[in-house]
């Protein structure tokens, strides 16, 4: 008869998620198969503890289990199954109980499970950068660009072989990977797992090497990559493409692409975080006398109405006609920055018409409290 779950991992029917966890790590510690060489009993019961774990911590076949016993998780209902699993499916499904390295002891002592672990070497990322204008940034965009990668090998799949014939089991390990060590300190005699020196952990050795990449297993191409980005990103900003870096050695994981995002300068616009700035040149008439005028933005160009008596850095506001977030946070606006354009050279005529107009009362500047500065019309805006 199969033995309750919570005796088997010493823990109470009310004990939450991170209960178990710790409970689990503990009894899977004590018998855990490389603290117990060559004991069956000990790996029955590291079995055990983790089709106990299985169940306990997942939510919907802790309650059929409450309700109905082993026959609510057995079967096609979803139960772990334990004793039909070996020990490498365990360490495979349950290694992040013991840290990353999927073992209790290579977080002691910096050794490796010699059991069911990736043996692989992950590729490393590759890092581009990409210069966007700011209509790509506004809408987003996809690119295709062409970059220098480390390809897994197609002629020897990865294996850096000549052939099937080419290799051969590790005398070192035994096709283990790993080597067991027992070292000295002033604890005692302390064993560790290390990976095997002679075959740097893959459990074998190539006894004559894939005439197309040497040996690495991974050959330098040129790969065409599709990129896409989102709307809204910003100068400096990192985006990861999981899986398109370079490839890893020994069957190890895919390295990611890096793209660092690079604004290009544009003619027209300068940006302040989701908003675009456009600096708009009047002559002293249009402002005086009101106009029409004919501003760009990134959609296309509008026309915005001038009041008469337009100062210089009056600022009007375009909503909408910005940047977007990244985040999805809503759309920034076009401030448009009036300029008043003094010419350098004036014509006779013009120079007695100036004159003139020097001397009339209503040129004369009358600052009064309605008149505003700059940071008090920022201060406006920013606040309307």
């Amino acid at each position: 008869m199969a033995r309750d779950y919570y005796e088997i991992l010493g823990v109470s029917k009310g004990a939450d998620k991170t209960e178990i966890k710790k409970a689990y790590r503990k009894v899977a510690m004590k018998f855990h198969p490389d603290k117990n060489p060559d004991n069956k009993e000990a790996e029955e019961k590291f079995k055990e503890a983790a089709e106990a774990y299985e169940v306990l911590s997942d939510p919907d076949k802790k309650a059929r289990y409450d309700r109905y016993g082993h026959a609510g998780v057995g079967g096609n209902s979803g139960g772990f199954q334990g004793g039909g699993m070996n020990m490498d499916d365990i360490f495979s499904q349950f290694g992040d109980i013991f840290g990353d390295g999927g073992s209790p002891f290579e977080s002691f002592f910096g050794g490796r499970s010699s059991r069911g672990r990736s043996r692989g070497q992950k590729g490393s990322n590759i890092r581009i950068k990409m210069a966007l204008t700011l209509e790509e940034i506004q809408s987003g965009v996809t690119k295709k660009v062409k970059i220098s990668k480390q390809e897994t090998c197609g002629n020897c799949n990865g294996s850096g072989a000549k052939d099937s014939t080419s290799v051969k089991t590790c005398s070192t390990c035994d096709g283990g990977g790993y080597v067991r060590q027992i070292k000295n300190t002033f604890l005692g005699q302390m064993q560790t797992t290390t990976a095997c020196p002679s075959c740097n952990g893959s459990g074998q050795q190539v006894t004559a090497t894939c005439n197309k990449c040497k040996g690495d297993g991974r050959t330098q191409e040129k790969v065409e990559v599709e990129i896409e980005i989102p709307a809204g990103v910003q100068e400096g900003m990192q985006l990861s493409l999981r899986g398109k870096g370079n490839a890893g050695k020994m069957g190890g994981a895919t390295g990611d692409l890096l793209i660092v995002v690079e604004e290009k300068q544009h003619d027209s616009f300068t940006r302040d975080g989701q908003n675009v700035i456009y600096d708009l040149f009047l002559n002293f008439a249009d402002a005086a006398l009101g106009t029409k005028a004919e501003v760009p933005t990134l959609d296309g160009a509008v026309k915005i109405k001038i009041p008469p008596g337009t100062p210089a850095g009056k600022i009007f506001r375009l909503k909408g006609k910005g940047l977007p977030s990244v985040q999805s946070y809503g759309t920034g606006d076009q401030l448009i920055n009036v300029n008043i354009w003094t010419p350098k050279q004036l014509s006779k005529e013009e120079k007695l018409m100036m004159e003139k107009m020097r001397d009339m009362e209503n040129f004369k500047p009358s600052v009064g409290a309605g008149e505003k500065g700059f940071f008090e019309r920022m201060k406006d805006y920013f606040t309307e």
